[in-house]
């Protein structure tokens, strides 16, 4: 039922059915009867399984789907093409000049020329009298009927569970399948969901989404956002449905309503990432500190009919964002959060601000000073959101920095800089921590390999003056104020952390609303 595509080797199948002709067991096939209507995988290679009458009862496998396929394919004499080359299911053979009572293996997929074969699909489909001319000797006949008997008689063991709900039958499925790792809620949603009738299969709805089409430009990979995955999708569709998106809360969603709120969610995600991409500044899906911040967005733009937010609430939804992400907010119990923080969601829509500790609203410079560079980090992740929405210049050439999802992954990919490259401290400076958050520049790859390397920075940015005339304006951009306050050209790495994470807490804080701008500019200034 869950399983896409027929995906044994005919080696597979062939020592199947040696199993079955030696008589051992082959495991119990488990079936669910159920009216529903799910998304199921129904064809086999070029060949269409048969269609259910509407209103009649539908056995789905839920254990066995590879060994069925397989004895079906190997009946029918199925060829499928897989990854470019052709699979026949004729040609799995019976070794007749083994015995069956041998612990060889009889049933094999290549033939040897000395030796007499006939195919498992010809011993299931022919009659005896139509072997006579290939086959004289009666002894062989007679061994082509009896391994004819014990196929077609093979006492097959099943099991048969009726009218279960959609969740048992899932929890079932998992357990036997996959030693006890539950389905996905994505998974179950693409069986529940699927109608042919609508046209609507949750699996290409997904892949549409996430990749676009000729038709349909508007796709997560286009906007940068390809990394949200399917879960947050889920949410998404339940926030915008229920206010909840707990799995449980999902898992009740009806088909109908599930199908007709896709696109409604879909154009509120794409008005949440455009959001992010245009007032916050936030160019790629992985610097976002969680995915599942997109969720309480997407509820925000459903509520409000995908309005242009105004000035009061996109201060206010700034703030939000960065408050999740420096409280390292979703790190655990994420629905059940997720379900309080539409409460705040829905102060903002009305204009109200929502209520949060004070504390949780100060960000304090030291705690900064000593923060751990980790690209997975939601606080870390929080800072780089911020360093990205400085719009980041190229040293060299006062260019715009292009950031790129690929190129953001991990702390050593990239796009990510560490200002007193860690190179120079340890040759320079053994007892420094070179990877501190603080120490993180975003700039483009080249520079970062081929111009600065292991070079100290008054060295490196020596150079860069002489060819980018506006370089203290751009260090501006990667929050670095002042090149002789910040200790760059003495390659004072203490004082460099100390100002530097000083100029990041004011800009957090003053997204964070505890300080005005103009407290933000007096602070800088009486350092």
């Amino acid at each position: 039922m869950f399983q896409r595509e027929f995906v044994w080797e005919k080696e597979q199948s062939a020592k199947l059915i040696d199993s079955i002709l030696k008589g051992f067991p082959i495991g119990t096939f488990i079936f669910w009867k159920t009216k529903e209507e799910l998304r199921s995988y129904k064809e086999v290679g070029n060949h269409k399984l048969p269609e259910t009458p509407k209103g009649d009862y539908v056995q789905y496998i839920l254990d066995g789907q590879q060994r069925i396929t397989s004895l079906y394919a190997i009946r029918k004499g199925i060829r499928i093409t897989k990854d470019g080359r052709e699979i026949d299911y004729r040609d799995i053979f019976i070794n007749l000049d083994y015995d069956s009572e041998n612990d060889e293996q009889i049933v094999v997929t290549e033939k040897e020329d000395v030796k007499r074969y006939l195919s498992v699909h010809r011993v299931l489909t022919s009659q005896v009298t139509d072997l006579l001319d290939e086959f004289p000797s009666r002894e062989i006949l007679k061994q082509i009927e009896v391994y004819k008997g014990r196929l077609t008689n093979y006492d097959f063991a099943s099991i048969t569970i009726k009218d279960y709900p959609i969740d048992v039958a899932c929890e079932v499925f998992s357990r036997i399948n996959t030693g006890g790792k539950a389905l996905t809620v994505f998974e179950i949603m693409v069986a529940k969901t699927y109608d042919e009738t609508k046209g609507f299969d949750l699996a290409e709805k997904y892949e549409l989404l996430r990749d676009g089409s000729d038709n349909e430009k508007e796709c997560l990979v286009a906007a940068k956002f390809e990394t949200l995955p399917e879960s947050i999708i889920m949410q998404c569709v339940a926030a915008i449905t229920l206010r909840a998106v707990r799995s449980k809360d999902i898992l009740k969603i009806r088909r109908e309503i599930f199908i007709s709120n896709w696109e409604p969610m879909k154009a509120a995600l794409f008005m949440a990432i455009d959001f992010l991409r245009s007032e916050l500044r936030v160019p790629v899906s992985q610097l976002v500190p969680y995915p599942a911040l997109l969720v309480p967005i997407t509820y925000f733009f459903n509520v409000t009919k995908n309005k242009k937010p105004t000035n009061e609430q996109v201060r206010m939804l700034e703030q939000f964002f960065y408050w999740v992400g420096l409280t390292e907010r979703y790190s655990s119990a994420t629905e059940s959060k997720l379900g309080e923080d539409f409460n705040k969601i829905d102060s903002i829509i009305k204009g109200v601000m929502p209520n949060y500790s004070s504390l949780e609203l100060v960000v304090d410079p030291k705690v900064i000073e000593t923060t751990q560079f980790s690209a997975g980090n939601a606080y870390c992740k929080a800072i780089l959101c911020l360093l990205a929405y400085q719009q980041p210049k190229s040293f060299d050439t006062n260019g715009m920095v292009i950031l790129d999802n690929s190129n953001l992954k991990i702390a050593t990919s990239r796009n990510y800089h560490h200002f007193f490259p860690k190179n120079y401290l340890g040759e320079n400076h053994k007892d420094k921590e070179p990877n501190l958050i603080v120490n993180i520049t975003l700039i483009d790859g080249y520079s970062n390999k081929h111009r600065i390397g292991k070079k100290a920075p008054s060295e490196y940015i020596e150079k860069f003056e002489k060819d980018n005339k506006e370089l203290a304006n751009t260090l501006m951009t990667h929050l670095i104020n002042d090149i002789d306050g910040y200790g760059v050209r003495e390659n004072d790495y203490d004082r460099f952390v100390q100002r530097r994470a000083k100029a990041i807490a004011i800009a957090l804080n003053v997204k964070l609303m505890s300080m005005s701008y103009l407290e933000a500019i007096e602070a800088e200034k009486g350092v």
